[in-house]
């Protein structure tokens, strides 16, 4: 029986246009038996979770560079939580600084 293929969503949320750092994990997953959704630049939370929901995801990876870490990430928390979606593993990345991880941890990003 062929195993289903973890399906995961590349988010870039906000105005931040830096994406090259999403574009490498998204391949690299890709190029690791993932099945993967980029979803672009530009994106809301709402429009993360809305994405997440559609395409049926088994976890949001985001990519923040402006400094928005402390809004996206927990709003995406409190949409998937709202939609009953509490299975989806969020990770993220980009400039976050040390301080920041502990209270993002606490809201269930995963790293």
């Amino acid at each position: 029986m062929k195993q289903k293929k973890v399906r995961v969503l590349i988010a870039k949320p906000g105005l931040d246009g830096h994406d090259r750092g999403a574009k490498v994990v998204a391949r690299y997953l890709q190029e690791n038996g993932y099945e993967v959704i980029y979803t672009g630049l530009h994106q809301s939370p709402e429009q993360i979770v809305n994405a997440a929901l559609q395409e049926a995801v088994d976890a949001i990876g985001i990519s923040v560079l402006s400094g928005s870490h402390n809004y996206v990430f927990p709003e995406v928390m409190r949409l998937l939580k709202e939609r009953g979606m509490e299975d989806v593993v969020v990770f993220g990345g980009g400039t976050i600084p040390e301080d920041d991880i502990p209270p993002l941890l606490a809201t269930g990003v995963k790293a």
